[in-house]
């Protein structure tokens, strides 16, 4: 890959409404991850609830990793992040996510996108 150490960021909106866009997306990140590339992953709109403990558990689809262990391979090595509006939106609260999501806004994911080396994702 070069040099210069690039970053990955993976903006996911998809949830349990479609599980192989979702599950594409967390596979891409961990695979990201494994090769060395910086991730932070967005969790926006209907997967906004992978943020809650046990949720990603309940997404299972054949011939895929589990999605919690890939979201814990992302949250090991990687950053993970709730769209503020998103959390809004559901109810969410950051006393209840995942040890290790933060909750920012569109500020943030734009501040994210536009540094050098940066290369963003939209599933």
């Amino acid at each position: 890959m070069g040099s210069a150490r690039k970053k990955l960021v993976i903006k996911v909106l998809s949830g349990f409404d479609d599980p192989e866009r979702t599950i594409q997306a967390f596979t891409v990140a961990a695979a990201a991850i494994a090769a060395g590339v910086e991730v932070s992953l967005w969790l926006t709109s209907d997967a906004s609830e992978f943020a809650l403990p046990g949720k990603a558990k309940e997404l299972t689809l054949p011939h895929a990793a589990p999605l919690d262990g890939l979201l814990q391979t992302i949250l090991d090595h990687g950053t993970v992040t709730l769209c503020t509006q998103c959390a809004a939106r559901r109810g969410i609260t950051a006393d209840r996510l995942i040890s290790g999501v933060e909750i920012k806004g569109a500020a943030s994911f734009v501040e994210e996108i536009m540094g050098e080396g940066v290369q963003a994702l939209v599933y």
